[in-house]
């Protein structure tokens, strides 16, 4: 699905698919260039249960990360990887996306 730049270069999007929540720091850099919505900040509590972060629930949360909310929504910009300081992020051309 090779696609090209507006000048006519080769370009292939790079849609990204996996956050390792072992490396998300949960900065919130990649939600913040997304204009898709593709992330969504959730929690982790100490038993590693990931929980969404209502008033409720967070003095159980550990830390906060990055998670997928819509993976069809990506259309491979890049972005997202360009500003993640830990590199926690998984990206796969559009050729071998399913």
């Amino acid at each position: 699905m090779s696609q090209s730049t507006r000048d006519g270069r080769a370009w292939e999007p790079e849609y990204l698919v996996a956050i390792d929540d072992r490396k998300c720091i949960g900065c919130g850099r990649c939600y913040k260039v997304c204009g898709r919505e593709v992330m969504t900040l959730k929690g982790i509590t100490d038993e590693g249960e990931i929980v969404s972060l209502d008033d409720d629930e967070d003095d159980e949360v550990e830390k906060k990360i990055m998670v997928m909310a819509d993976t069809g929504a990506c259309i491979g910009c890049g972005a997202c990887a360009r500003v993640c300081p830990t590199n926690c992020q998984t990206h796969v051309p559009a050729s071998q996306a399913a």
